[in-house]
């Protein structure tokens, strides 16, 4: 029987080259955002060896940035933008500006319109998300004066592109009429730029009025019926069916509305299940989603175009950085903030990716372009660490102590200074339970989670909290792990859980390490990587309902029998 299976080879072997090449990526300790887009190189056509279907590939990608839009909104914090807006509103405005002029003037020196280098420069002006959080978090700064205009700044960026999501089709139907379409004039620009405006405000009212009600019902009964699937299936079919209906029904794009579907769950009580529920499949998407942009990377062009390519760079590297420089200095924050944010902003990533692909796909954006988009975001994602080093080597020449240092403020919560204490690690539903039970027999206890709201609900229960992974080094030398006596891993992942005791262990070798599994092969994985115990969920939850049974009357006389029988 033949078989179609060009759907499955693309999945099959780009997942499995992305796997490969971003296992690499992480060994050289760099983003795996650079494994995944060397692997869509390699399954390319411009490369030799297997070639993808391109056509299978952009579906793919559609998804992908659906999903990825879905998170933007599912994790989007007005509180963060608002804590810091009087730097990160007009910095990013002004930086944003800077990049697309910069971008335009060399679109300009190659001989392009004018559409097309403004969509090339506004493609380099927007950081990676992935890439600045992790360079954050291994720096201990989200929690910081430094990581907060950070991370609003980085929101300001992608509000900007959501914008751009909705005004780009109207720029691509006046620079590119269909034939025999009418000729634009002023007022019928106007008008499209009016109909557009109207659509989407449409599409936002009916998302605030209905959605902000629906969603979070639908969400609710879901997880009334128990069942897992059934609410993960209720949190895609959210994400995709939002993004699918606001197309047909309001002419916007998928991408809009996956943002908006995130930023109503996000309200919801249930947006961290629904984040947490959603997350393997918005990865697996995401990775195809890079593969996929990889296969329209020619390399040819660093070898045909070299000193094109290097112009894109430098306008990342050095112009919009230097501008974020100035502009944080401007308002009167210290070098070490100026710098740390210029660094973070000196790479492009996703956004740079979507924002290329709408325009060669509308036609305001050449391939050409597109290639020195992808090359600028693989060679200044790779320098990223490089430059945070260099900036971690001044700051160590040049120590400021006090609030800007790389150490949460002393206002970011209880004390971290404990002795003989409690490391949580997890402070989700299991690790809340735990640490309420702690506390009320008297143990001091620390929690470690990478979640802000998590570590803000700590706080606001007087609680010491860490904000970061666990198996960051310096989250753990926070943590001081050498004056504990034990530490309980109360996270569902065992491989982070694994590689976090390994870190304890060699910290603190008497340290008591607990952890929790769903299976008795992670069971064996904790122990083989220093755990002295590990509680089975499923396990330990049926003795727990045994002994209840065995607490009814009827059962009450034969408690001990099995017992006795046994021995």
């Amino acid at each position: 029987m033949p078989h179609e299976t060009d759907l499955i080879n693309i999945i099959a072997v780009g997942l499995l080259l992305a796997f490969v090449f971003g296992a690499l990526a992480n060994r050289l300790r760099l983003s795996p955002l650079v494994g995944y887009l060397a692997a869509g190189i390699v399954a390319g056509p411009f490369t030799p060896g297997f070639v993808g279907d391109q056509d299978l590939a952009a579906q793919l990608a559609e998804i992908g940035v659906m999903l990825l839009m879905f998170g933007v909104g599912l994790h989007f914090s007005i509180k963060d933008l608002m804590a810091v807006k009087w730097i990160a509103i007009p910095g990013a405005l002004a930086q944003t500006t800077v990049a697309t002029l910069l971008g335009w003037g060399l679109a300009s020196w190659m001989g392009w319109s004018t559409v097309h280098g403004l969509v090339f420069g506004f493609s380099l002006a927007t950081a990676s998300t992935v890439v600045l959080l992790r360079a954050m978090e291994d720096r201990r700064l989200l929690d910081t004066n430094r990581g907060r205009i950070a991370v609003g700044w980085l929101i300001v960026e992608d509000l900007l592109c959501v914008v751009a999501l909705v005004l780009m089709p109207v720029l691509g139907e006046i620079t590119n009429p269909s034939p025999g379409g009418e000729v634009h004039t002023f007022g019928s620009i106007v008008v499209s730029m009016v109909l557009t405006v109207m659509q989407v405000s449409a599409f936002v009212a009916v998302m605030l009025v209905v959605g902000r009600r629906v969603i979070p019902w639908v969400l609710e009964r879901t997880a009334g019926t128990g069942s897992r699937e059934l609410f993960t299936l209720a949190v895609l079919s959210i994400a995709l069916g939002v993004a699918y209906g606001s197309a047909e029904l309001f002419g916007v794009s998928f991408a809009l509305g996956a943002f908006f579907a995130g930023l109503l769950l996000n309200e919801s009580e249930f947006s961290h299940k629904a984040a947490s529920d959603s997350l393997p499949l918005r990865d697996a998407f995401a990775v195809l989603f890079f593969v996929s942009v990889g296969m329209l990377f020619d390399p040819r062009i660093l070898v045909e175009q070299p000193l094109h390519v290097l112009a894109t760079v430098l306008i990342i590297l050095f112009g919009k950085s230097a501008a974020a420089y100035v502009i944080v200095r401007a308002f009167g924050y210290p070098n070490i903030t100026a710098l740390t944010i210029s660094a973070s902003l000196a790479q492009i990533g996703e956004f740079a990716f979507i924002i290329a692909g709408l325009g060669v796909a509308l036609g305001i954006m050449n391939d050409e372009a597109q290639d020195l988009v992808l090359a600028g975001a693989l060679i200044t994602i790779m320098l990223n660490p490089l430059i945070f080093v260099l900036v971690d080597r001044w700051q160590a020449r040049n120590e400021q102590r006090g609030a800007e240092q790389g150490v949460p403020a002393p206002t970011a919560g209880p004390a971290l200074e404990l002795d003989n204490h409690a490391i949580v690690i997890g402070f989700g539903r299991v690790g809340r339970e735990l640490v309420k039970l702690l506390r009320e027999k008297g143990v001091p206890v620390l929690v470690i989670d990478d979640s802000g709201h998590h570590v803000d609900r700590a706080h606001a229960m007087g609680i010491p909290a860490i904000r970061g992974n666990a198996a960051a080094d310096l989250v753990l030398a926070e943590a001081h792990p050498e004056n504990a006596t034990i530490a309980i891993l109360a996270i569902p992942q065992p491989l982070e859980a694994g590689e976090t005791m390994a870190k304890l262990r060699a910290i603190n070798p008497s340290l008591t390490l607990l952890a929790r599994a769903h299976s008795d092969g992670e069971v064996q994985h904790l122990l083989a990587h220093g755990a002295d115990g590990v509680v089975l969920a499923e396990r330990e939850l049926a003795h727990s309902l045994a002994e209840m049974v065995m607490a009814t009357p009827t059962y009450r006389g034969a408690n001990h029998l099995p017992r006795v029988a046994s021995d």
